[in-house]
């Protein structure tokens, strides 16, 4: 019997055509949130009733500098409620997890309660984000916490980074993992890292009840900071590291579990020939050993935060570009098959800076991402909303309702390096001054244009042109400054 040459071609038709018609049933739109100053959104989840639970930080409602800023909406983004926990200082929240009595814990940083300048800030919450406990961790310094998770004791596990405690040299940080039971009181506390900068972004629990946790080392590894993953037992004891990496700049700020038991991590990399950043992605052994590794982006800067495996086996990523997309820094997604090629990517936001920070696949197949954009909403054009984003299976999204989009921003300045380790520049501009501000408006610094961040401590700064007062014009990265 004669085969027919039109019937692949029909099935493939007709696969597109079902393909197309589930992906146009999936739930499509995007959300801003917050008010006139800064708001952002580091981390979301579906949560049991099919809505999304989002924590960030906020200067619009803040009873301090900023304050941790919760948003519990329904399946189509629409607030059912909003949370601020804090007090007068700087709090913010970095990640967010439904628990399994319903409620919410919420890991951090706070400078308004603690030991220290800033301590790790865990909060728990019933299903209607009412506190029910809050705790700090850390000591007389700087502790940061970025990443939390209920572990299978009913009790949490907490990355982030401290300069209070550690081998590390004064004025440098260490990965700081904390175990914690059912009410937040400490069972346990490890550092890990060298003399150097050592930081912890992300950590999740192990199918055989230890841990693995990623994020960048400047102690150890080929060279510059390096992806730094570490694997550890129930206890926190290391079983073993790995650094991924070249001589450049190269961070993990994402590490899941993959179904064949080994690791997916997403982050950025400077190194391999590159001359600009690109999007990591690496995937491991069950014991860390590289099994491949991709890069993503073009020539502006691409940036890695948020990774996870989908349910058809292969990978999903956020973070956000400057090679691509409407203008300044766009959302950038990246879907791809289990062996890290590109399926497909798309881009959110318009010609001002539109970050995504993580993402997650939802019920429906399709994805959820929080981040921030300067793009849309209420806020000025020099401050931030909080960006939520739901797309279908192929990554399209939808309209908000309404859509309202802020007026241009001041034409960004061009930095470079950036994110840096030392000190960047701004190139045309070497001899003039600029003022860089932390994240509460704060100024903490005046420089020239060839010494821009020299003796900062890591973190988030904006960059303005000295004795103006049209607000930011560049974000400013640093990961390790200056001595």
């Amino acid at each position: 019997m004669t085969k027919s040459v039109c019937a692949p071609r029909l099935i493939a038709l007709l696969s597109a055509i079902c393909l197309t018609s589930i992906a146009s049933a999936q739930t499509r739109w995007w959300r801003t949130y917050g008010g006139a100053n800064e708001d952002v959104g580091n981390s979301v989840q579906q949560t049991s009733d099919g809505g999304y639970i989002v924590v960030g930080y906020t200067q619009s409602f803040s009873a301090g500098d900023s304050d941790v800023y919760l948003i519990k909406t329904d399946a189509h983004g629409v607030i059912l409620w909003t949370k601020l926990y804090g007090g007068t200082g700087d709090d913010e929240g970095a990640s967010v997890r439904q628990t399994t009595d319903g409620g919410y814990i919420i890991a951090g940083t706070t400078s308004s309660f603690g030991a220290g300048d800033d301590n790790v800030y865990l909060i728990k919450t019933n299903a209607s984000g009412d506190t029910l406990w809050t705790r700090t961790y850390g000591g007389k310094d700087e502790d940061f916490g970025y990443s939390v998770r209920q572990t299978s004791d009913g009790g949490y596990v907490i990355a982030g980074r401290t300069a209070s405690f550690g081998p590390g040299t004064p004025g440098y940080d260490n990965v700081y993992l904390i175990k914690t039971n059912a009410s937040g009181d400490t069972l346990w506390t490890r550092v890990y890292g060298g003399d150097n900068e050592d930081f912890g972004y992300s950590i999740q629990q192990t199918t055989d009840g230890g841990y693995v946790a990623v994020g960048l080392t400047q102690s150890f590894g080929a060279g510059g900071l390096d992806v730094y993953l570490i694997k550890t037992n129930a206890a926190g004891d290391t079983l073993w590291t790995r650094t991924y990496g070249g001589t450049h700049i190269d961070a993990g700020y994402s590490v899941r579990q993959t179904s064949d038991g080994g690791y997916v991590i997403a982050g950025w990399t400077q190194s391999f020939g590159l001359t600009n950043y690109h999007v990591y992605l690496i995937k491991t052994n069950a014991t860390g050993d590289t099994l491949w590794t991709r890069t993503y982006g073009g020539s502006g800067g691409d940036y890695g935060v948020s990774a996870q495996q989908t349910s058809d086996g292969g990978y999903v990523m956020v973070g956000y570009t400057g090679s691509f997309g409407a203008g300044g820094y766009d959302v950038y997604l990246i879907k791809t098959n289990g062996s890290g090629d590109t399926l497909w990517t798309r881009t959110y936001g318009d010609t001002s800076d539109d970050e995504g920070f993580s993402v997650q696949q939802t019920s429906d197949g399709g994805y959820v991402i929080a981040g921030l954009t300067y793009s849309y909403g209420i806020g000025t054009p020099d401050y931030s909303n909080v960006y939520l984003i739901k797309t279908d299976s192929l990554g399209n999204a939808g309209v908000e309702e309404p859509a309202t989009r802020h007026p241009a921003k001041p034409t960004s300045l061009l930095v470079q390096p950036n994110p840096f380790t030392s000190v960047a520049r701004v190139p045309g501009h070497e001899t003039e001054l600029f003022t860089l501000s932390d994240v509460t408006g704060r100024q903490v610094a005046v420089c020239k244009g060839d010494r821009i961040g020299a003796g900062l401590r890591p973190g988030v700064y904006f960059l303005s042109p000295a004795g103006t007062k049209t607000g930011r014009t560049a974000t400013v990265r640093v990961i390790k400054a200056a001595k």
